[in-house]
């Protein structure tokens, strides 16, 4: 399979079936405006951050480093914190081994996307992603992509994947825009099983108690919030509605492209 940001391969491994991951080059990437996603990145020194401050080839071979191994390091921490990804095996010359996620006949796992849920199956497992996103934020980190082309379903459920653009929740000033769009993704696409889903605030409760220091893996979430009161943002609101228009218009290109192939 083909993405916005690397190509997708399935391949032998020994007496083992995996899968690689070979990333695009930036100037072939469709991943729209990447620099806000690696905000708040460390870099190892002072001469690698005036490199990719000054675009030199040098700099752009760091960026690309970066954003690779933002991946390994994100899928890393998140299968340590309890969250269902893909096991890796190792990353080098822009080309990720990892584990390939399957069904029951070995084939490969459908996206979330293609899976039809009984309202049942749609509640459970919408409790189980915000369980999952819950332990991302308690690790520092949000997706900042996710959608229900960015989780495959097993026999165990839903697994997460695609993680190259993994947002610092502390340190990248859209990190709350972000994770707020995430959490209504999954939100909405499960609420076309389940009605009752999209009156949830899963994303507004979760972000309180984060803000707050309050947030812990045994934090027990109720999907209700109460809005202070106080005026709104109006340019964060209006950043959130053209980010909620950029991600409906690429979801209708996936769609697309989904049923093209």
């Amino acid at each position: 399979m083909s993405g916005k940001e690397a190509d997708v391969f399935v391949v032998a491994c020994g007496d083992e079936i995996r899968c690689a991951k070979v990333y695009k080059e930036a100037s072939k990437r469709s991943f729209k405006k990447a620099a806000q996603y690696q905000e708040g990145r460390k870099v190892r020194g002072g001469r690698q951050a005036r490199a990719m401050g000054k675009r030199s080839s040098y700099g752009r071979q760091l960026e690309e480093e970066i954003w690779q191994n933002a991946e390994v390091d994100a899928l890393s921490r998140l299968s340590s914190a309890g969250v269902r990804v893909p096991q890796t095996y190792g990353c080098i010359d822009g080309v990720l081994l990892m584990e390939l996620v399957s069904d029951d006949e070995g084939d490969v796992a459908p996206q979330l996307g293609a899976v039809d849920l009984t309202e049942q199956q749609a509640i459970e497992q919408h409790t189980l992603m915000m369980h999952y996103i819950k332990l991302m934020l308690c690790a520092g980190i949000i997706h900042g992509d996710l959608s229900e082309f960015n989780v495959l379903v097993d026999s165990n459920g839903p697994v997460i994947i695609d993680l190259p653009q993994a947002v610092n929740a502390s340190a990248n000033n859209s990190a709350e825009a972000m994770f707020t769009r995430d959490v209504n993704n999954m939100r909405r696409y499960y609420g076309q099983f389940a009605p009752a889903l999209l009156h949830t605030q899963y994303a507004k409760e979760m972000w309180a108690l984060f803000a707050d220091a309050n947030l812990t893996p045994h934090s027990k979430l109720s999907g209700e919030f109460e809005d202070d009161g106080e005026a709104a943002d109006v340019d964060s609101v209006l950043d959130e509605i053209q980010a909620a228009f950029d991600e409906e218009q690429e979801r209708k290109e996936r769609i697309r492209d989904a049923d093209e192939q």
